[in-house]
């Protein structure tokens, strides 16, 4: 009987304990490309440049790896009611476009001086995104 209460015990207490720590740690590292940087987060500050055409983000992706700011590029090019430099302000988890939550909530934080972006196609149109945070 000692057995089966170590086995049982440790069964129990071993699955639950790794399968939720396995689970949680290997999705957020599979979503993040394989960085443990991101912490966790339920809401996020994101901005965008929206364009219809792939042309127009074409260029202001140009604008972007030349050293324009980010807000500045989405003032100029961006085709939303978003109007504070593309800000979207903070989003819950499932308020978002889904392609466009999955890669907003891979990237890593950065400024609008320095900003890391992914694209994204939708239906809305192209979007380069931007995290500013997360909680």
């Amino acid at each position: 009987m000692a057995p089966r209460k170590k086995d049982a015990g440790g069964g129990k207490g071993g699955k639950g304990g790794d399968k939720g720590k396995g689970k949680s740690g290997a999705s957020k590292d599979g979503e993040a490309g394989g960085s443990s940087k991101l912490k966790a987060a339920t809401v996020i500050n994101t901005r965008h440049i929206l364009c219809e055409k792939h042309s127009k983000k074409e260029e202001a992706l140009a604008k972007l790896r030349d050293g324009a700011k980010f807000d500045d590029v989405a003032r100029e090019f961006s085709e939303d009611k978003a109007r504070q430099g593309g800000s979207l302000g903070w989003k819950v988890r499932g308020s978002l476009d889904v392609a466009y939550e999955k890669a907003a909530y891979e990237l890593e934080l950065s400024s609008t001086g320095n900003p890391k972006y992914a694209e994204v196609k939708t239906i809305h149109g192209y979007h380069l995104i931007m995290v500013e945070g997360r909680r």
